[in-house]
């Protein structure tokens, strides 16, 4: 929980709070390089004998006491003022390194004093609670920050008892002096976390009885030259099956010298979980619905919940990108221990260096890493299959010749009790530094002779002599019984940022050589709209002054018309003979006129029709919308408003009187249907010219309409005019540049003219404005196989089957509908009609339906031939599979949107 900032300090300055005092005196300058911890405040504490005890706070980072608070009384509302500050020195390669500060926290312990009794010569503490802050935001670049850091209760104590809404806690400050990463590591480095949730379906010969057990798994991720990040996982916990486990659910620290069990917890990280469908390893599949239920739910399983951050700098990024793209599967290693305590006086094989012992249950699963290199992806996560360890089999997926557990065991402390994690012993021992080095000076004499025997381990390995199954130094019987128990893993590996930036749809860039970057708006980038101008829109309706004249006209025209249809029904069309009126006559039947609109109230019909558009005159045209001052203001107002209103109903008249009557247009003898009928029955009598014509008036008749375009172009790749195709195409995407089926076939057509740059840029922005098509991504995935781009292939493959899986679970969950009647549905939403067979072929009655049929066993077919096998050898063996699979079902899915059947992808006819 973060805590209002106070005043802006300087840079790296741990400022205290305004009430807050400075350092104790007498404290020593950190060092440049150092991180500054400071704890001013606490809240809510209670002791255990009174409510006003006597604290102190201990320090503690990555195994190493920092340093202790002097003695503090508690207030009686629960607050204490420590004012104490500590830090600890940052070194690139020494133990308080990046590694370190990403995957530990700081260790902070609240221990009550217990007044001292008679003949009590040391004084007695009590643990009340312990509370960690979470490092991260040092390697986000920040150079300090303020947290209120939770206070967790240890078992007994009595915070416990305190209410929640007393929000007990330390108020804690963090800094440096200068960013811990250079801008050059900020921007192109990251971080990677990767969390073991738990291993489920465990051998039955796991039981919670007997000798102390450790559980553990391991994976290896490279670094620069030949360093390995090592990140284990220890003190799994055996749960006996019954109920699920609850999500989302916290994150844990990998420590194990926590008292507290709510300080296990990572601030603000949480297991999630999500649909199987969803994920990305093994299991995912409809068929595994029922034994993943089961499996994590009934049977056993070892639950470790823990996450482990190591950062990655620019170059660890790179070989980290290199080392996924060699070999697709990584190992992660699981396997069983015995927990070995050494007494007093005695001395465990452990200690004398004898690091052959056996391991049990040694497994190994393989994890596809290939995900993490799709462009955006930064994260996968999903269970994956334990098998038993086997050298050959683990070389053979993972190019790797160690095993951490067997061969690398003296890195990781595995077997001692007390060296499951840095500093377990509780941090209120004074002696626990001088234990430390002396264990870790023992530790050093055995790692020397481990190195040894390692290095000759990797002689034999590395020769060209096969090592022989009992050569090997530790036993492996148990591993098999992983496979026939079902076990697998779950597990999420995550990044800060994705190793392949995804093209964003607000910033699409072109990767042709030379060419400036455009950015992308609403949806198409702004190149494909400079190669493709949109069409200027329909005509603006005019506003303002102008818009009220013409409704004024308008009015005029129309009332004069009326009067003049009343006066030839009194007085009749015919003139005299002489083709004049006298006066006297014309003034009669004016008056005639007069009383007949007055009696029938015509008269008033049409001063009510000029009132609204006089009125719209006065606001629009003099811009008057407030009263009058005065009568004479108001009188040359009206003066002049009579004055414009004649002269405007004189030009109207005039315009009326002047023109002549156009001829009517005389009615269309065939509808559009008939003419996509008539050119398409000229096609199958290959009187392309005659068809040619009919494609023509359809597209005179209504040039805004986008399906008479797109039948215009496939009229033309009929007639392998692929330059003429593209205009057509080109012209609907100008009608509307969000509209799917033509950015489909413009980046077709581009293909077919080996525009690949192009074509690239109209099928990706077809997969961001519709994510959830199958045709989209199949047209995709088959681009990049044309490409030999494997992995963007394989990534648009995947989505496109599980989309696919997805709408077929949908129909079978739905009622069946009439035969052919939900497919026909489906494939006219989404690929159009259609139209237009090769030449020589003949259309037969039910084309429509056929080609339209095919689409989705097109798109199965593509997708069941390109998803990629689990082995690596197999994906090799199918290349010529997929060059073929390909051009088929883009073939197919041309003539399902109105596409004839001719050079898609390099298609013959």
């Amino acid at each position: 929980m973060a805590v209002p900032a106070g005043p802006p300090s300087r840079k790296g300055s741990c400022a205290a709070p305004p009430a807050a005092a400075a350092p104790l005196l007498g404290e020593p300058p950190a060092p440049s390089k150092a991180v500054r911890v400071a704890v001013w405040k606490a809240r809510g504490l209670k002791g255990s004998k009174s409510d006003t005890p006597v604290t102190v706070v201990h320090a503690e980072f990555n195994g190493m006491i920092l340093g202790e608070s002097s003695k503090v009384d508690v207030l009686p509302n629960g607050t204490a003022e420590y004012n104490f500050t500590t830090s600890f020195e940052y070194s690139r390669d020494g133990p308080n390194s990046l590694d370190s500060i990403a995957q530990s926290p700081v260790l902070l312990t609240v221990t009550e004093v217990l007044p001292r009794e008679k003949r009590q010569k040391e004084e007695k503490t009590v643990p009340l609670g312990q509370a960690v802050v979470d490092l991260l935001p040092l390697l986000q670049g920040q150079c300090s920050f303020k947290v209120l850091a939770p206070l967790y209760a240890v078992p007994t104590s009595p915070l416990e008892n305190v209410p929640p809404e007393a929000k007990c806690g330390l108020e804690v400050t963090v800094c440096v002096q200068e960013p811990l990463l250079s801008a050059t590591q900020l921007s192109n480095g990251n971080l990677l976390s990767v969390t073991l949730e738990a291993a489920y379906s465990v051998p039955e010969a796991f039981v919670p009885t007997g000798p102390l057990q450790n559980y553990m798994a391991c994976l290896q991720v490279p670094a620069v030259g030949e360093r390995e990040f090592l990140l284990v996982f220890k003190n799994g916990v055996l749960k006996l099956g019954g109920e699920k486990e609850p999500l989302p659910r916290p994150k844990k620290w990998p420590l194990g010298n926590i008292m507290a069990p709510g300080a296990l917890n990572i601030p603000n990280s949480f297991i999630v979980g999500g649909p199987y469908e969803n994920e990305d390893g093994e299991l995912n599949k409809r068929e595994d619905r029922e034994f993943r239920v089961q499996s994590e739910s009934i049977k056993k399983r070892i639950v470790w919940d823990m996450e482990r951050r190591c950062f990655l700098d620019p170059a660890a990024v790179l070989v980290l990108q290199k080392r996924i793209a060699e070999c697709r599967y990584w190992p992660v290693e699981v396997c069983r221990m015995p927990v070995v305590s050494s007494s007093k006086g005695k001395t465990s094989k452990t200690d004398k260096g004898d690091d052959d012992g056996q391991i049990f249950f040694h497994g190994v699963a393989y994890v596809n890493m290939v995900p993490l290199l799709y462009p955006g992806v930064k994260q996968i996560r999903g269970a994956f299959r334990v098998f038993a360890y086997k050298d050959s089999e683990v070389f053979e997926k993972t190019k790797n010749q160690l095993s951490v557990f067997r061969d690398l065991r003296p890195q990781i402390s595995l077997t001692k009790e007390g060296q499951w994690a840095p500093g377990i012993n509780s941090p209120l021992s004074r002696a626990a530094p001088s234990r430390i080095q002396r264990e870790d000076k023992e530790k050093i004499t055995r790692d020397k002779e481990s190195n040894r025997k390692l290095s000759s381990a990797v002689k034999i390995l590395s020769s060209d002599v096969p090592v022989e199954a009992e050569n090997v130094t530790y036993l492996n019987h148990n591993g098999q019984q992983y496979v026939e128990a079902g076990t697998f893993l779950v597990m999420e590996i995550k990044l800060e940022k994705a190793l392949v930036p995804k093209r964003l749809p607000e910033e699409l860039t072109r990767r042709c050589s030379g060419r400036p970057r455009r950015l992308r708006v609403k949806g198409i980038t702004t190149w494909i709209k400079e190669m493709i101008p949109t069409r200027p829109l329909l005509p603006r309706q005019t506003a303002g002054a102008e818009k009220a004249v013409e409704d004024y006209h308008n009015q005029i025209t129309s009332i004069a018309v009326t009067i003049l249809s009343e006066y030839h029904e009194l007085f009749g069309k015919q003139l005299p003979d002489q083709g004049a009126i006298n006066h006297q006559t014309l003034e009669e039947q004016k008056c005639q006129l007069n009383f007949e609109l007055n009696s029938s109230g015509k008269y008033f019909a049409f001063k009510e029709q000029l009132k609204y558009v006089v009125v719209k005159i006065v606001r629009e045209k003099y811009l008057k919308t407030t009263a009058f001052e005065s009568l004479e203001q108001f009188q040359a107002f009206l003066s002049e408003l009579y004055v414009y209103l004649v002269d405007q109903m004189h030009i109207a008249l005039n315009q009326v009187l002047s023109e002549e009557a156009a001829a009517p247009t005389p009615p269309s003898c065939t509808t559009d249907e008939q003419l996509r009928l008539f050119a398409h029955e000229a096609e199958v009598s290959k009187d392309y010219k005659l068809a040619s014509l009919y494609y023509q008036q359809r597209v005179a008749r209504d040039q805004h309409n986008i399906q008479y375009w797109l039948d215009y172009g496939a009229f033309y790749l009929l007639l392998d005019e692929t330059i003429k195709a593209q205009e057509c195409f080109r012209e609907a995407l100008r009608l509307d540049p969000h509209h799917m089926q033509s950015l489909l076939l413009c980046g077709i057509v581009a293909v077919m003219l080996q525009h690949y740059e192009e074509a690239e840029i109209f099928f990706e922005d077809a997969s961001c404005l519709e994510p959830s098509s199958v045709v989209v991504w199949t047209l995709l995935g088959l681009f990049y196989e044309l490409q030999n781009n494997n992995i963007r292939a394989e990534m648009a493959f995947r989505e496109a089957n599980k989309l696919l899986q997805a709408q077929l679970a949908m129909e079978r969950s739905v009622p069946e509908a009439p035969e052919g009647e939900g497919r026909k549905k489906q494939i006219s939403a989404e690929c159009g009609r259609p139209l237009n067979p090769c030449p020589g072929a003949s259309l037969p009655e039910e084309a429509e339906d056929s080609a339209a049929s095919r689409l989705p066993e097109a798109v199965e077919a593509a997708l069941t031939c390109m998803v990629p096998e689990e082995d690596a050898t197999a994906q090799q063996n199918r290349r010529p599979k997929n060059k073929e699979a390909a051009p088929r079902a883009a073939f197919i899915y041309c003539s399902a949107v109105s596409l004839p059947k001719c050079q898609l992808f390099n298609c013959p006819h």
